[in-house]
């Protein structure tokens, strides 16, 4: 009986905090191709391997997404710094919102719901699809969220580029359906989605 005891407390205290969340792996802030290449390659594209981005990509696409790269700033500026922008990725595993400031995804839903994430056949097959969700509450106006998503939106773009990734940013999709799914407070809202994976 001792042991069994001895035996599951050890188990539990060896279990991560949270083993929901993903712990993304300290972005590689010095690769990458130099910025006048990737704005040369930069481009859409609608095709996806279903192949799943490895974790220090996945860790250094959303770092130059919307990671901070000061104290109190992050690497898309938004209007009055009211950093309103969250990201949420939907992938074949569940629901994640990206936290930022801990640089971790913390889940939302278990469970593949990447058909509900767009109206585009490829978005149910591509490993990540980005939801970009602003709070009007701390938004200095709706205009202004809409600018921070191009933002955001295009340093998804020039990573792509320079990681030779597909992306596409999408207005394309049922916001009801995406609001309930992140059982989102009236004040926030989906802006834009955008998906990326390996091109085809």
């Amino acid at each position: 009986m001792n042991k069994l005891v001895i035996f599951l407390l050890f188990s539990w205290l060896t279990l991560p905090l949270d083993a929901q969340d993903i712990q993304l792996s300290a972005p590689d802030k010095k690769g990458g191709k130099p910025l006048m290449q990737a704005l040369s390659e930069r481009k859409s594209a609608r095709e996806f391997q279903e192949k799943e981005l490895p974790d220090e990509v996945l860790s250094n696409l959303l770092w130059a997404a919307n990671g901070f790269n000061r104290e109190d700033k992050r690497t898309a500026p938004t209007a009055n710094n009211r950093q309103e922008l969250e990201l949420y990725l939907v992938m074949k595993s569940g629901i994640y919102f990206y936290n930022a400031r801990e640089h971790r995804l913390a889940l939302v839903k278990k469970g593949d719901y990447r058909k509900s994430a767009g109206t585009q056949t490829y978005v149910a097959n591509a490993p990540v699809n980005i939801l970009f969700v602003s709070d009007s509450g701390k938004a200095s106006g709706k205009n202004y969220a809409y600018t921070d998503c191009g933002f955001v939106s295009q340093n998804i773009y020039l990573f792509c580029a320079s990681e030779g990734l597909a992306t596409v940013v999408r207005g394309s999709y049922d916001k009801k359906v995406l609001e309930e799914l992140l059982q989102l407070p009236a004040n926030q809202e989906v802006l834009l989605t955008q998906t990326v994976g390996y091109p085809k």
